[in-house]
């Protein structure tokens, strides 16, 4: 029994600081914090990848993930915090968070956006209580010319992932095994 009541304390005290940084309390600007970087990563994406303008106007709604952060060494794990948006406007905040293991080393930044394409997808998406990305999503990505690619299947696809601004010491960023839950700032 002590071992593991050792156990939860060890675990406690790794994420206290984790916990901390979120800023969600009462009475916190957090859902500012997070609309002023959603508005920031939408007009860089748009000045970017300008086709990414028509997914936007085509999309019944997007979640805007401003940073991810992931870090990786054997196991790994990645977080973020971003808004949905229908139309200009925000309607839920959520987390994404992560975990990967394997041959791994580094740590890199990025930002993403999902766009749901249908109102079947953003509905299924807000009514899930942890919705978690994978073999359904579809990625529209930026090629060396920073032109975004989006080919047919992409466009039919009912949500499509852009990731772009990545920066850091790992290479590559999938959403894969990403799960998403709806916060209160």
């Amino acid at each position: 029994m002590s071992i593991l009541t050792r156990r939860h304390f060890a675990l406690s005290l790794l994420a206290t600081p984790a916990l901390a940084a979120c800023g969600n309390g009462i009475g916190s600007n957090g859902s500012t914090v997070i609309d002023q970087r959603v508005d920031q990563t939408l007009a860089i994406m748009y000045q970017r990848y300008p086709g990414t303008k028509d997914l936007a106007d085509k999309a019944a709604g997007m979640l805007v993930m401003p940073l991810m952060t992931e870090v990786g060494l054997g196991i790994g794990g990645s977080y973020g915090r971003g808004a949905l948006r229908v139309g200009q406007t925000t309607v839920d905040y959520y987390t994404a968070t992560g975990g990967s293991a394997g041959l791994q080393i580094g740590a890199q930044q990025y930002s993403h956006v999902l766009f749901f394409m249908t109102q079947q997808a953003l509905a299924d998406f807000r009514s899930s209580p942890g919705w978690s990305a994978g073999a359904n999503l579809e990625y529209a990505v930026p090629d060396r010319g920073e032109t975004l690619l989006a080919d047919t299947t992409t466009s039919l696809a009912p949500v499509i992932a852009v990731v772009f601004g990545q920066q850091g010491l790992r290479i590559g960023a999938t959403l894969d095994g990403t799960k998403y839950t709806r916060i209160i700032p």
